[in-house]
């Protein structure tokens, strides 16, 4: 194989590869990415086995076809340190050869046949949705999500297709997270993706796509990039039964104000007890230590008695710096039960601080 390709080309598709590869043993050929060069196009993958990213381009010029590995963060760093520019890679001798200008680098390589192979979307089943909805929605229940948990299935969130809508759901058991999309599908299907792989859709993809399932894997596609996961295999919580379903008051409150207020006490402290009172919402820190930070808003509420409730600052402020909207609603029911935040097809229930 003998190429020549341009740094930013190269750099930017190695940056994006990184994720997806095995970190702690370079022994595994999974640490390595593939690269593939044949018919004026350049193919690399990278895969951990339980995420893969693939992308073409054709943004190369290739003297000689052929194919091979090589570590993929050494490679970064190669790339990295070079001047903007061409770069030539040639394989000799099981060794990928990295030069430009009086510069000369070389990695060992693997057996590119020994590279895992890729799942094909070819003949699977497709979920029909926008890449604009998909990744909004993503983006709004991410926050959401559990990280190591023993329970497998709240690492992930769950896409909860119906005939007429698509629900988008994550839970780390004090708050729960929940997109609601107006979409026609011919199938139903409940599938639970891992947050790793949320986090890199996010980054990957911007354009038209195509989504394909089987019982094992998600498969997105687009023009130059391809990226599979593999699925959780577990049952997601009943998440509707968690959303209340009623509500005593339903009050509309500024995003801007609420953001300002509540990071004036995460100065102090990361829980917060705020009250509601007829015309004036008061934040006080909640700290065991001798220190105290307390600011108000005046705003209408049309209660006629006050109602507190004490909550971790994180969750309310992950929901406001989701949302776009000026203003958002918040359902309260009893100070010690569940609290909805709403803003448009977006709900948070958000369990409080008993105090």
């Amino acid at each position: 194989m003998i190429i020549t390709i341009a740094k930013t080309v190269i750099e930017n598709i190695l940056i994006n590869a990184g994720p997806f590869l095995e970190k702690k043993d370079t022994s595994q050929i999974t640490s390595h990415v593939y690269l593939n060069a044949s018919n004026n196009n350049l193919t690399i993958k990278a895969t951990d086995n339980e995420i893969g990213f693939l992308v073409n381009t054709d943004n190369v010029t290739i003297t000689q076809d052929g194919s091979t590995t090589a570590n993929g963060k050494k490679f970064l760093d190669i790339v990295r340190i070079l001047k903007d520019g061409n770069i030539n890679l040639e394989v000799k001798n099981d060794t990928l050869h990295i030069s430009q200008g009086h510069s000369n680098f070389k990695l060992p390589t693997f057996s590119f046949n020994q590279f895992p192979d890729f799942p094909s979307y070819e003949g699977k089943s497709r979920i029909a949705i926008e890449s604009h909805t998909l990744i909004e929605s993503l983006k709004k229940i991410t926050p959401a999500i559990d990280t190591n948990n023993p329970k497998f299935e709240l690492n992930g969130a769950l896409i909860d297709i119906k005939s007429d809508t698509i629900n988008f759901a994550s839970t780390d058991t004090r708050r729960l997270a929940v997109v609601n999309v107006q979409n026609h599908s011919e199938n139903e299907l409940s599938i639970i993706i891992p947050k790793k792989a949320i986090v890199e859709i996010q980054k990957l993809f911007f354009d038209d796509i195509e989504l394909y399932y089987d019982d094992t894997n998600l498969i997105i596609h687009s023009k130059q990039h391809t990226f599979f996961t593999k699925l959780i295999n577990s049952k997601f919580p009943e998440y509707s039964r968690i959303i209340p379903k009623e509500i005593k008051n339903n009050l509309v409150l500024p995003k801007a104000e609420m953001i300002s207020s509540i990071k004036q006490i995460t100065t102090i402290s990361s829980d917060v007890k705020i009250t509601f009172l007829n015309e004036v919402i008061t934040f006080e820190s909640l700290s065991d230590d001798n220190i105290e930070a307390k600011t108000e808003i005046g705003l209408h509420t049309g209660l006629s008695e006050p109602f507190s409730i004490a909550i971790n600052s994180r969750y309310l402020l992950d929901f406001l710096n989701s949302i776009n909207n000026s203003e958002f609603n918040i359902g309260l029911n009893e100070s010690n039960l569940p609290f909805i935040l709403s803003d448009d097809n977006f709900k948070t229930v958000v369990m409080p601080i008993v105090i």
